[in-house]
């Protein structure tokens, strides 16, 4: 991250010595205990997804606290893992909306400027938004602000309500911001099955001049 555009960006909007602090968290809490996902990918969205890259942004609030299912980007766990209840019906949403995905690794999308960001970038094995409110929320709040700067147009789909409070983040009239309710079992079927995101995102893009997504690729 060191000598990424995002580095230079994200530290203009954060307290001076902020990396530092963040540093020192994550050898604190590495060395305390298993925390997802490892510690090489919690920066992975950002390694993965250039700046300048960025077409889409789907947030989510942290990491899957399961073994190996965190791969450091938001929703997104190995093929050889269990998709997840929340990951299962994103996966159902995009059946109906464009086709079948095979594969629950987002990997891809990210490669072709799919933002996957989780709000906190760390969990414990087992304790589910338990590094909620420790360190992360400047950093990825910087992130989100970033990207509203960018002079391309760029999609923000805001899952739950948890991802909808972030649309104050966002200010830039050439953005478009998709919400609805959040995948899990607990709301899916209270606004998020028929949201139609990614065909929507589609759309934009296409509208806008920019190649969109391949999001069974």
């Amino acid at each position: 991250m060191q000598h990424s555009a995002w580095h230079a960006l994200i530290k203009e909007q954060l307290p001076e010595g902020y990396f530092t602090k963040i540093n020192h968290f994550l050898d604190e809490v590495y060395t305390s205990g298993t925390i997802y996902p490892p510690r090489d990918k919690v920066f992975n969205a950002i390694q993965t997804t250039a700046l300048a890259d960025v077409k889409v942004v789907i947030l989510g609030q942290d990491p899957y606290h399961g073994p190996r299912q965190a791969q450091g980007l938001s929703f997104s766990v190995p093929d050889d893992i269990p998709a997840p209840p929340s990951l299962q019906n994103i996966l159902k949403e995009l059946a109906d909306d464009i086709g079948v995905r095979q594969s629950h690794d987002l990997t891809s999308w990210a490669r072709q400027g799919v933002l996957l960001l989780n709000a906190g970038l760390t969990v414990p094995a087992g304790q589910a938004n338990a590094h909620a409110g420790l360190i992360w929320e400047p950093f990825t709040d910087a992130v989100i602000k970033v990207v509203n700067d960018k002079t391309e147009p760029v999609v923000f789909i805001l899952w739950g309500s948890y991802a909808r409070k972030k649309k104050a983040l966002i200010s830039n009239p050439q953005h478009l911001v998709i919400e609805s309710s959040h995948p899990s079992p607990l709301s899916a079927y209270r606004g998020f099955f028929g949201s139609r995101p990614f065909s929507r995102a589609n759309e934009f893009l296409s509208a806008k001049g920019l190649k969109p997504i391949n999001w069974l690729a």
